[in-house]
């Protein structure tokens, strides 16, 4: 494969709502530019992006691919991204590396949450845009309700620059309005003037010379209006649309002269700012002979194959059999051989030069976010930030022989997906994943199943509850055995007073007189402290207690450190269940953000899941940010809950805030279900 220069690459992200039909249209655009010949289709589980056994499954995307397409003596590096919300990690990873955006709409659907989601993304980045109405072959297809909710809910400043002749099953093309058609099918006679109209008005209104020939009525030519409609689109002050069918391949040649002709090449993008080792922070550009910076932006596990890097080079050249440093970790990695990926193949390249979009296999410390660079001229790109994960299942193995594998899949998982999150949570013992959704965790668990051979059964986490008791009390344990000859023999009295929340557990002496000789004293601590661990009411740990040892006796033949060891084990339980004894759950603080229109129902949602709202703050762009503190039983299923209610246009974090007493109605079912697992 040739060597591109900066000036002839297009890095393009394709984003959607789900099911918007990016597969079917990147596979269009292949065969359109002649880089495949013949085009798969998502029902079959064929198509070049979706190669995952699980995305055929799904027939959909579930992590990004990356399509180099060559077209009109260029390379245009399509990055095909997942819709659903889940996989967001890869949308992230993409817009990061990407130069633009082709934003993909359903025109029977028209702008849908994920298209809303992944428009203010990529407004926030200031990445140039071009809209697609997809599926005009469609049943009800509408390209005049698309474009006007796309006008509606994204701005009047998306524009069409073509017309559908046709839709549904008629759609047979498009008409191009830049430049002036000449000829016009009779379908679209009659709206050509008025659409030509709007562009013009549109494009002159970006700029005041223009603007003064258009209200004077001077003839503004075509090749003006196309230097100032790129200029528009660069700057971002107007979103063309344009229509196609990616099944049928119609509006694909169009969609990459657009491409080619309206978005721009890492020449004239964004400027990458990275922080120098040496010069502080400095602009970055895409100079083959400059410092080396390569962003990582994606990483795979393969059990055959190892591990494969995703890169994008913005600065200097990478070159097969070399090396390069890694910012992030300080280590040098060998660079064996480059590859350009189209989907799952890959091609072999001697190098890759700045603006490019390549990959390398088997290094060995480098991760997603990484900059790779020279060491004697250093420079650290910033890296990608990721959504903390939402959703946590808890993870068992389905056989013995899974056991001693779990960790170690799951961790190459997460290598894959920043994300996503392992770990083993100490309060209850078990090995957690988290991840934004359960779509996201179960398809890492069919992943783990088939890259590494690891049967894996989810379950929903346990609860980490607390015991403690409300009242102080004192009690007295007495530990005698006698079997002839040496016996046991342990007796102490201990009182226990409650502390306040967060506390822990406490231990002290107030012993006098040598009743409990001093070397036994320890012993019994760490009876006590066996028996809250194993707790007394359902088997969870006693906190916010202190425990004082006041009392006593012993026997100067049979009582030993074990013999007290005892007597404070079995004493601890017996002073918990006499001081009032009350179970304990996390209580979570909760931030979420849903628009206004949902806040009243999400406020009566949290109220019915125990929760106390300690604040309702308008953040002025339709958005209101609810603040409450919640039980952490109550929340398990919330990311899927939250999306349902708001049509996933809420968001939310959660952390740890304090522990409080379960109610005794909820007290005792907790007790049951504790009771039965035990006999279980």
């Amino acid at each position: 494969m040739q060597t591109f220069s900066a000036d002839r690459l297009r890095n393009v992200a394709l984003l959607s709502h789900s099911g918007a039909g990016k597969t079917s249209l990147a596979e269009a655009l292949l065969f359109t530019s002649g880089a495949i010949p013949r085009m798969g289709r998502v029902d079959d589980g064929n198509t070049v992006s979706d190669y995952e056994p699980e995305e055929a499954k799904r027939r959909g995307s579930i992590q990004l691919a990356v399509l180099p397409c060559p077209w009109r003596e260029c390379k245009i590096n399509l990055l095909d991204t997942p819709g659903y919300f889940d996989f967001i990690a890869e949308a992230l990873s993409v817009l990061r590396v990407a130069d633009a955006a082709v934003l993909v709409v359903a025109a029977k659907a028209g702008v849908e949450v994920g298209t809303e989601q992944m428009w203010q993304r990529v407004k926030a980045l200031g990445l140039p845009c071009v809209i697609v109405v997809n599926k005009m072959d469609r049943e009800n297809a509408d390209f005049s309700a698309a474009v006007e909710s796309i006008r509606n809910l994204l701005g009047k400043h998306c524009v069409p620059v073509q017309l559908p002749i046709g839709a549904a099953q008629t759609f047979k093309g498009v008409v191009n309005l830049l430049p002036r058609p000449q000829t016009v099918p009779d379908e679209v006679a009659g709206q050509v003037k008025e659409a030509w109209e709007r562009v013009v008005e549109a494009v002159a209104e970006t700029d005041d010379d223009l603007a003064t020939k258009y209200l004077e009525g001077e003839t503004i030519t075509d090749d003006e209006l196309s230097k100032h409609l790129k200029k528009a689109v660069l700057a971002g002050t107007v979103v063309p649309v344009l229509a196609a069918s990616g099944l049928q391949n119609l509006g694909t040649k169009e969609l990459l002269d657009t491409i080619i002709d309206l978005l721009p090449s890492p020449a004239v993008a964004r400027t990458a700012i990275v922080a120098a080792q040496t010069d502080g922070q400095q602009p970055l550009t895409p100079d083959p002979d400059g410092p080396l910076a390569a962003l990582v932006f994606k990483t795979t596990a393969d059990p055959f194959v190892g591990r494969l890097t995703l890169f994008r080079v913005y600065s200097g050249t990478i070159r097969t059999n070399s090396e390069a440093y890694d910012a992030n970790t300080g280590q040098t990695e060998r660079i064996a051989q480059l590859f350009v990926l189209r989907g799952k193949s890959q091609e072999a390249v001697p190098s890759l030069a700045a603006g490019d979009i390549g990959a390398v296999a088997k290094l060995q410390g480098t991760a997603t976010g990484h900059t790779l660079t020279n060491k004697e001229r250093p420079v650290r790109l910033e890296g990608i930030s990721f959504p903390a994960p939402v959703y946590s299942m808890a993870v068992y193995p389905k056989t013995k022989a899974d056991m001693d594998k779990l960790s170690i899949a799951l961790h190459r998982l997460v290598e894959e997906d920043p994300s996503l999150k392992f770990t083993h949570d100490a309060d209850t013992g078990e090995a957690v994943l988290q991840g934004q959704g359960d779509a996201h965790v179960d398809v890492m668990v069919q992943r783990a199943q088939r890259k590494f051979g690891v049967a894996l059964v989810l379950q929903t986490p346990r609860i980490p509850y607390r015991e403690t008791v409300r009242s102080q009390t004192s009690v007295e344990h007495r530990y005698k055995k006698q079997s002839g000859g040496h016996g046991n023999f342990a007796h102490i009295v201990i009182r226990l007073e409650p502390l306040p929340r967060g506390s822990g557990l406490e231990f002290a002496s107030e012993v006098v007189g040598g009743v409990v000789p001093k070397e036994f004293i320890p012993a019994v601590e760490k009876g006590v402290r066996r028996a809250c661990q194993e707790g007394v009411l359902a088997g969870y740990p006693v906190v916010d207690l202190r425990v004082v040892l006041y009392d006593g006796s012993y026997h100067p033949v049979d009582s030993a450190g074990g013999d007290f060891e005892t007597a404070g084990h079995f004493g601890l339980k017996k002073g918990v269940l006499q001081g009032e004894p009350a179970l304990l759950e996390p209580i979570m603080r909760l931030k979420a953000a849903v628009p206004d229109t949902y806040a009243g129902d999400i406020i009566g949602d949290l109220n019915g899941r125990r929760g106390r709202i300690l604040g309702m703050n308008p953040t002025g762009d339709g958005q209101t940010e609810v603040e409450a503190q919640v039980p952490l039983a109550e929340m398990q299923r919330y990311a899927l809950d939250l999306r349902a209610k708001t049509q996933g246009r809420g968001t939310f974090s959660l952390e740890f805030g304090h522990y409080e007493e379960v109610p005794p109605y909820q007290a005792q079912q907790v007790l049951e279900q504790a009771k039965q697992a035990a006999k279980a």
